[in-house]
């Protein structure tokens, strides 16, 4: 399966941009499918950082377990799915003059309990349009 990739530009510094994203606490105010997120540890950010987070699409809801696995600022950011749903996701941040480039990669791989290939082939349309919406919310916290 091909991941789902989305991109803004933000008219502010690649530096403000990190600043923001780095964040993972404030993940939940600017994604609208997070119902809850909490920390596994004492770690808040940076490589090794653990997170369960209630994510809702539509009627469903899973917790899923992610694991911070890529730490390198202010250009990128990965975590791995650990939870029933598998894979990964990735937030790739680029400067362009004094705008950034904000893409968000994600690769999931569903269960067959939750309807596995079919599940995601059918869910692409609605899960880019969810975060195509959470990027238009981070891009609206970043420029206040």
């Amino acid at each position: 399966m091909e991941p789902i990739a989305v991109a803004t530009t933000i008219k502010a510094p690649i530096a403000e941009v990190w600043r923001r994203l780095e964040n993972l606490e404030s993940h939940q105010e600017w994604m609208g499918d997070v119902g809850s997120l909490s920390f596994v540890g004492d770690q808040r950010h940076g490589l090794g950082t653990r997170l369960q987070v209630e994510t809702r699409v539509g009627p469903m809801r899973v917790t899923d377990e992610m694991v911070v696995t890529v730490w390198d600022p202010p250009h990128r950011m990965r975590i791995e799915h650990l939870g029933i749903v598998k894979g990964t996701g990735e937030f790739i941040l680029s400067p362009i003059g004094g705008a950034t480039r904000f893409t968000w990669i994600e690769d999931l791989r569903f269960p067959w309990r939750l309807g596995g290939a079919f599940t995601a082939i059918a869910s692409r349309p609605i899960l880019a349009s969810i975060w195509r919406r959470n990027l238009s919310r981070f891009k609206e916290l970043v420029l206040g």
